[in-house]
């Protein structure tokens, strides 16, 4: 990775996704900052995101670097993980049924990612249809049971799922621009992802000779030195 990139590209990356994220656009303005549930999972998802080599420490922080670049690289990792907290709170419903759902969801998720031990490119297209999931829920589902109706039939009928739902599932509608930060944010925080020194090292997956097919499988010593001794 080079140096503009360590020290501009990638820190002005994750501060823009921060801010973007964290900006809540409306008649006034204000920054919402990332919840503590948002903390303890952006540091589940760096560990994640260490164990698949998609961000090597050691790359940004180590004892052959200068005191000035260690530093530079602690700030990377420090907005590295700021910016994933700020990403979860900004894709995740703020209350009510849907909120809980998206946790349970999102923290399965991730305990099945450190059991799986998945790559780095699988890592990045899982955040990438985890967060795509998310937006459509909070953005596109939920922002249009929550916003005001237009009509008596169609005020009637979100009266009546409100009534239903003991107004558990209904949440504040989102500013026109909030979910156009939103998805700007996610976008660039996965581009950002991409942009990190990853590991030198590569994961390869190894079947056992009864998971493959029978043409396949490796012939043990005893089969080949009975070949061996026919051939001879």
């Amino acid at each position: 990775m080079s140096a503009l990139r360590e020290a501009v590209l990638v820190p002005a990356l994750f501060l823009t996704v921060v801010l973007m994220a964290g900006v809540r656009p409306g008649a006034a303005v204000s920054m919402v900052p990332p919840s503590l549930a948002s903390l303890v999972a952006a540091t589940a998802l760096f560990a994640l995101l260490v164990q698949s080599g998609a961000v090597a420490p050691r790359r940004l922080v180590g004892a052959r670097r200068s005191t000035l670049a260690n530093l530079n690289g602690l700030s990377v990792l420090a907005a590295l993980v700021v910016a994933s907290a700020q990403v979860v709170t900004a894709l995740v419903p703020e209350s009510g049924v849907p909120a809980v759902l998206v946790w349970i969801v999102f923290g399965s998720l991730l305990l099945q990612a450190f059991a799986m031990g998945p790559d780095r490119t699988r890592l990045l297209r899982g955040l990438l249809v985890t967060f795509g999931a998310a937006f459509t829920l909070k953005f596109v589902l939920l922002s249009a049971i929550s916003s005001p109706a237009e009509g008596r039939a169609a005020r009637a009928l979100q009266l009546l799922f409100e009534g239903v739902t003991l107004g558990t599932v209904t949440q504040r509608p989102p500013g026109l621009a909030e979910g156009y930060l939103a998805f700007a944010a996610a976008a660039l925080y996965l581009v950002g992802i991409a942009l990190l020194p990853s590991a030198s090292w590569r994961m390869f997956r190894v079947l056992s000779a009864t998971a493959l097919p029978a043409g396949d499988r490796p012939l043990n010593t005893h089969e080949s030195q009975t070949i061996d001794t026919r051939r001879d």
